[in-house]
């Protein structure tokens, strides 16, 4: 049954998980916490297997959109209020009216997340909430089979990239490659190499290929590498990729958003 609290006194300690803890405070948080927001996000969470811990949410929604993720997570407690009120704990308005804290779950190994995969997305130093979150739907909708973080990358479990990502984070299969920022990129591709995957290096080089050259196609096992926002890939990252590819453009436009730029380079590099 529900454990319904209204909330009256927004210093709470319990509350302190939904707008007074950093991302990196929840994370170090009983093992690790991350919050999800809003009803599907939360659904494909809990499909996932993450492990909730309380809600927040407003009243209207107790019997409406959240009826039945109330019903499915038991008895942990239902933190509620009218919607200025929650406004003013968290500082935002609450996105679809529920928040869900749940237990981060633990990353697998490397070898675990791409086995089987024919078609990787590795991440380097992407920083950005937003552009991780939308990265993220682009691989779950075009064909990628498992993302990769290096270690200088934004946390996918961060609460906007989830909420960007339509809760795809918890579809797409993803972990962290090395511990430290020394162990990519030479650790990391060479790893990726003895997993069988050739690397391609998405970046603009006088020398690189078209994204739609036909040899990029015939790899039976390619990791997409994409850089950090501005500067791109590093030089050594881009010099032990075994390609360098580019999208060719028009009207004088020499870049696109990484994310813009990770949804062609899906789409057009797809296993076939």
């Amino acid at each position: 049954m529900a454990n319904i609290i209204e909330v009256a006194d927004l210093s709470l300690p319990e509350l302190d998980v939904f707008a007074r803890l950093t991302e990196g405070q929840l994370k170090a948080r009983q093992q690790g916490v991350f919050i999800a927001e809003s009803p599907k996000v939360i659904e494909r969470a809990l499909d996932g297997g993450c492990r909730p811990i309380s809600f927040l949410m407003e009243r209207k929604h107790i019997t409406g959109d959240a009826a039945e993720l109330i019903e499915r997570c038991g008895d942990i407690p239902v933190y509620t209020a009218d919607a200025e009120l929650l406004a003013s704990l968290t500082g935002y308005r609450l996105h679809r009216g529920v928040l869900c804290a749940m237990h981060r779950p633990a990353l697998p190994m490397v070898k675990q997340v791409c086995a089987g995969a024919r078609r990787i997305a590795v991440l380097e130093g992407v920083s950005d909430t937003t552009n991780i979150g939308a990265i993220f739907r682009s691989a779950a909708a075009l064909g990628i089979d498992a993302v990769l973080v290096t270690p200088t990358c934004c946390d996918p479990l961060n609460r906007r990239a989830v909420r960007v990502s339509m809760g795809t984070v918890f579809q797409v299969p993803w972990t962290q490659i090395g511990t430290q920022a020394s162990d990519w990129p030479e650790a990391g591709l060479a790893q990726l190499n003895a997993l069988g995957f050739k690397t391609a290096a998405m970046a603009l080089r006088p020398d690189s290929l078209s994204i739609d050259d036909p040899r990029l196609a015939a790899e039976e096992k390619l990791a997409i590498v994409l850089g950090t926002e501005g500067d791109g890939l590093a030089s050594a990252t881009i010099a032990a990729c075994d390609y360098t590819a580019r999208i060719p453009m028009t009207h004088g436009v020499d870049s696109l958003n990484v994310a813009a730029a990770g949804a062609v380079a899906f789409w057009e590099l797809r296993a076939r």
